[in-house]
């Protein structure tokens, strides 16, 4: 249930009731009796610190899920390069190499 600010038109007093959403009947002032009028207030900002709650909890292990899967990524990308430098590395040693001599020349017939 949450806490009202109410002010009374005839007096100016200022009162908080704590009451029911759905309540229908405004509450007296207490000063002189007069129906109050319901003030329209800001809620206050709520900050929870210490464990069990979402704010604190699960800020830094987003930040440090983020780096763990930034790491991860780059390890990827790096053995990646790698297996392909290594394939090409490979399959440069397993073409036959030519000599600019063993060419054959156009013209001839072998």
């Amino acid at each position: 249930m949450p806490t009202y600010a109410y002010r009374c038109p005839k007096c100016r007093h200022e009162f908080e009731k704590f009451h029911k959403m759905n309540a229908t009947v405004r509450p007296k002032c207490p000063e002189c009796g007069a129906t109050a009028e319901r003030q329209i207030t800001g809620g206050a900002g709520l900050h929870f610190k210490g464990s069990g709650f979402y704010i604190t909890d699960y800020q830094n292990v987003d930040k440090a899920d983020k780096a763990d899967r930034a790491d991860k990524a780059d390890k990827a990308d790096k053995a990646d390069k790698a297996d392909k430098a290594d394939k090409s590395a490979a399959a440069a040693e397993a073409a036959p190499k030519s000599k600019k001599g063993d060419s054959p020349k156009k013209g001839t017939d072998s």
